[in-house]
């Protein structure tokens, strides 16, 4: 479970609630830091989609990784209409949660978008994982999940 969203509520596409330690065990997070009204996030979101879907919902078995995006929309309605029209089905943390100003501090977010990689206990795998994701595609994944230290599931 990764430690930074303990004792959060996170949301899916559907609005439902998620219990992070359930939906974060034993996986890589990916914490996107994003907007709306930001041409940069707009631009690099379909990418981020595309890269989750063939990680997460097309590979057999799935990969151990979840995205939580933290949003930086000037209101719940702006967040929600960004997260249902652009984003994949990942997780969000609600935007009325105060956390996400305590989450930009952590990890230094002085502008969008950025990527930030975290291991189980919430520490920085990279703050670059826009770049290594434009760069290298899927390759960056195993990276990630080796300096993550979790459990990986084998493919037998």
């Amino acid at each position: 479970m990764v430690e930074v969203f303990s004792g959060r509520t996170l949301l899916n596409k559907d609005g439902d609630h998620v219990d992070p330690e359930e939906a974060l065990r034993n996986k890589v997070v990916g914490i996107y830091f994003s907007a709306g009204w930001c041409p940069p996030c707009r631009d690099f979101t379909p990418i981020l989609c595309d890269f989750y879907t063939e990680l997460v919902e097309e590979s057999e078995p799935p990969a151990q990784f979840e995205i939580v995006f933290v949003s930086s929309d000037k209101s719940t309605d702006d967040m929600v209409e960004y997260y249902h029209d652009m984003h994949g089905d990942w997780l969000a943390l609600p935007w009325t949660d105060d956390y996400k100003h305590e989450l930009k501090l952590r990890y230094k977010i002085t502008a969008v978008p950025k990527l930030v990689i975290v291991k189980n206990n919430g520490d920085v795998i990279t703050d670059k994982g826009r770049k290594q994701i434009r760069d290298r595609g899927l390759a960056c994944f195993a990276t990630w999940l080796g300096a993550a230290e979790i459990f990986q599931n084998f493919k037998g």
